[in-house]
């Protein structure tokens, strides 16, 4: 697949809640994930898809309800992309939120190999 095509099909997962789907398909085994600062139970930098698939279950099962998740177009550039990303939803014990972030992605050989989060 082309940046283009993983930018798009990731955008589509994503609006579908369906994250650990593209993980299991768009995602490099030796994928990285960074987070734009370390919460109590997450790590900074997740290395590696088994890692990630269980950093995705492990906020999930914090997750109470779903309210919605939009994606803004994918912007590309080389074998980068990025999109925004808002989650509004309720996390167990805390108020409805929407959390708001810009999602960077770098694909080599056809996968994902990074995804970098900003809020």
């Amino acid at each position: 697949m082309t940046v283009e095509q993983i930018a798009d099909r990731l955008a589509n997962y994503c609006r579908n809640e369906q994250f650990s789907l593209a993980q299991a398909e768009l995602y490099a085994d030796d994928a990285v994930s960074i987070e734009p600062f370390e919460v109590p139970g997450f790590e900074k930098e997740t290395k590696g898809l088994s890692a990630l698939m269980e950093k995705d279950r492990k906020f999930s099962s914090m997750v109470e309800s779903r309210y919605g998740t939009t994606v803004s177009e994918p912007q590309i550039a080389g074998n980068s992309f990025s999109f925004v990303l808002t989650m509004d939803l309720k996390i167990k014990g805390m108020d409805r939120q929407q959390m708001k972030e810009i999602c960077v992605y770098t694909v080599k050989d056809g996968k994902i190999i990074s995804e970098q989060f900003f809020m």
